[in-house]
């Protein structure tokens, strides 16, 4: 086991966004970063950053390479204390104009990729005693908006595994974080974003609002890649980490307009919420 002070990452996606800026935070504080990216290019400028910086060519969804790899890693560099499951994209789309296979492989790399790489590093972790996962939602695993309804679909399903595997893992001493970011200054919108065809203008005013909500986020947004990362390295030293962490101010605000809202729904239907319960 490495010392509290010097940690061994495993992040996924490390070539550009949050995970980019988490690597590199980490190596600044001294941290061994072990992170996946998908082309030799992307491996050797990776590595560039230091001698504590070793990349790994691992696409999330080729599944049977994941433990290979995980089990490599443990075995040539040493344990991995923290897992990051950050790799990830967007979809924008409306659900009927989406296709089947681009939905299988959002929810392949969103959530399957995810899966896979928790199932082989948990049982290293649990041999150990001990282990911090922390798995980059969204806040978009929180609230909806029209035209990103897959994304979210993946985001929410992390969020659900994230809070379950907490509670299965809790005797384990592993921690579980879910991670649910805002809008922040990656290119989360643009090169990792996938746009599905157009075919149904009858959805033009739908996407009319997601066009007009992501122009009032974006000028631009609020989120600073950098400050997410001491927030998520910050997380890591606290004795009992947060189940959930929002980042950003948009964030906080609108799932919190989000719960208040569903409280209220529940208080208007209580009455015929609870009138399904057996009076025998």
């Amino acid at each position: 086991m490495t010392s509290q002070q010097t940690r061994r990452l495993f992040i996924t996606g490390v070539s550009s966004g949050l995970g980019r800026a988490l690597a590199e935070e980490a190596l600044a504080d001294g941290h061994h970063v072990i992170g996946t990216v998908r082309t030799e290019k992307a491996l050797q400028t990776f590595e560039a950053l230091g001698d504590r910086a070793s990349g790994v060519l691992l696409d999330v969804t080729d599944f049977e390479a994941i433990k290979p790899a995980i089990n490599r890693i443990e075995a040539d560099i040493g344990p991995i204390d923290i897992l990051v499951n950050n790799a990830g994209y967007g979809m924008e789309g409306t659900i009927e104009e989406a296709s089947l296979p681009e939905i299988r492989r959002q929810f392949d790399v969103n959530v399957f990729g995810a899966i896979a790489v928790i199932q082989a590093v948990l049982p290293h972790m649990r041999a150990r005693n001990s282990g911090h996962i922390l798995n980059i939602t969204s806040m978009g695993g929180m609230i909806t908006m029209p035209g990103l309804g897959l994304y979210h679909g993946t985001k929410f399903a992390l969020e659900g595994i994230s809070e379950a595997l907490g509670k299965e893992v809790a005797g384990f001493g592993i921690h579980v974080t879910a991670v649910e970011p805002g809008a922040f200054r990656t290119d989360w919108a643009g090169r990792s974003m996938i746009r599905v065809e157009r075919s149904l203008p009858e959805y033009q005013a739908v996407f009319a609002t997601l066009h007009e909500r992501r122009a009032a986020n974006n000028a631009p947004q609020l989120g600073d890649p950098k400050r997410a990362a001491r927030a998520m390295l910050d997380i890591l030293k606290a004795g009992t980490p947060p189940a959930h962490l929002l980042l950003g101010t948009d964030a906080v605000e609108l799932v919190g307009e989000k719960l208040l809202a569903l409280q209220a729904e529940f208080q208007q239907w209580k009455d015929l919420s609870c009138s399904t319960d057996s009076r025998i």
